[in-house]
C-alpha cells in the first residue's frame, strides 16, 4: 500500500508538468549518418566523451526561452526555465524536464570521480552533473551546448514539440 501512494504522488507530479514524456518515437542514427549529420566537436563531444572548451560554446549564454533536445536524437531534455548562470561557460541547468529523459554513469577519467549524464534513447554524452547547484534540487547539470539543439518557444510547434509550449504559459 505505501508503494501505492509514492506511485500516486509521482504521476501527480508529472500531471503538475501537464504531461509525462514518451520516448518511442527517438532513435539514434546510424554511426555513417551521425558522421555526416553532425560537426566534428559535435560527434566528438556526444559520440566519445568530448568536452567543449568553456566561454567559447553556442548556448553557455543563451537567455532566450525555449527547449533544448539531444542533437543525435531530437529527445527533449532540458527547459530554458531551468537554465542559470553558473559561471563556469557552460550551460547549466537546476534538473531535467523529466527525469527519464537522462540516464548517469560513473565517470573515473580525470583522476576523479564524476557523474556523466546521457541521454536516455540516443545514448548521447551530455556533460556531468554536480552537487554544488542553486535550490530546489542542489544540482547543476553542467552540459555541452555541442551534444545539443536549441528551439526557441516561438519554432516549438513547428518543429513538433507543440506539447512543450505549456512549460512557458505564464
Amino acid at each position: 500500500m505505501k508503494l501505492f501512494g509514492i506511485l500516486i504522488i509521482a504521476a501527480s507530479l508529472f500531471c503538475q508538468e501537464g504531461f509525462a514524456m514518451s520516448f518511442e518515437h527517438y532513435k539514434k542514427p546510424s554511426d555513417q549518418e551521425l558522421k555526416t549529420k553532425l560537426s566534428n566537436t559535435q560527434y566528438e563531444v556526444t559520440q566519445h566523451e568530448g568536452t567543449e572548451p568553456p566561454f567559447q560554446n553556442k548556448y553557455w549564454d543563451n537567455h532566450e526561452e525555449g527547449l533544448y533536445v539531444d542533437i543525435v536524437s531530437g529527445e527533449p531534455l532540458f527547459s530554458s526555465k531551468d537554465k542559470y548562470d553558473s559561471g563556469t561557460g557552460w550551460p547549466s541547468f537546476t534538473k531535467p524536464i523529466d527525469p527519464n529523459a537522462v540516464t548517469t554513469k560513473v565517470d573515473k577519467k580525470l583522476f576523479m570521480e564524476r557523474t556523466e549524464v546521457r541521454s536516455k534513447v540516443a545514448n548521447s554524452h551530455l556533460g556531468h552533473i554536480f552537487d554544488d547547484g542553486p535550490g530546489p534540487t542542489g544540482k547543476r547539470y553542467c552540459m555541452n551546448s555541442a551534444s545539443m539543439r536549441f528551439i526557441p518557444v516561438s519554432q516549438l510547434e513547428k518543429e513538433g514539440y507543440g506539447e512543450y509550449l505549456k512549460l512557458f504559459k505564464k
